[in-house]
């Protein structure tokens, strides 16, 4: 059976599980792996929100190193410093400027360096809808195990608001402590996914 938890009706405020930080994502399970939906509103066009999301050179201001063929049935290489994470992926869809769904994969080597969550093919799924001289922002990453599903909840909530702090022309905070602020309230959320 799949159940959300950490969500809200569209127009409706966010709740978080306790006081703290403001949450992005919800957390769910389907198929016995972990889904994680983070959902943001941008203070930029759909054109420029899609442009961070798929130019190489905006990419890695905010996310990480891309390389390779970015066109549909395209192979890539992904690299995340903050992570220390490599990878390669495919483009499985691409619909400029609303949908874009890729797959990846952490390298074995990468594993082994890091000894996190064993490798698996996670599918990301960016959804833009435009709001006007905004943007909202869906992103659904599913395929991570049920175990480590918290931190990666907390990890794509820091990317969805690094991309915010790059679009806003603002220097990135300090990853380490919004990771430790973040991942108390994301394992609350975490322990209601069965």
């Amino acid at each position: 059976m799949e159940r959300i938890v950490g969500c809200r009706v569209a127009g409706q405020p966010r709740t978080n599980p306790r006081p703290g930080p403001r949450i992005l994502g919800s957390l769910r399970s389907a198929g016995g792996k972990g889904v994680v939906r983070i959902e943001d509103r941008y203070d930029t066009n759909i054109d420029d929100l899609w442009s961070a999301l798929t130019d190489p050179i905006r990419l890695a201001r905010w996310y990480g190193q891309v390389e390779g063929d970015l066109r549909p049935g395209g192979e890539f290489r992904l690299y995340l410093e903050s992570a220390d994470w490599n990878g390669t992926g495919r483009v499985e869809v691409c619909e400029p400027p609303r949908r874009l769904l890729v797959t990846t994969r952490e390298s074995d080597e990468s594993w082994r360096k890091g000894r996190g969550a064993k490798p698996f093919d996670a599918a990301i799924e960016a959804t833009l809808i435009a709001d006007g001289a905004q943007t909202i922002l869906v992103i659904e990453v599913q395929g991570m195990p049920l175990d480590k599903l918290a931190f990666y909840g907390a990890g794509w909530q820091i990317n969805a608001e690094n991309l915010a702090t790059y679009l806003a022309g603002r220097e990135r905070g300090d990853t380490n402590s919004r990771w430790d602020e973040l991942v108390p309230s994301y394992q609350d959320l975490a322990a209601n996914v069965g």
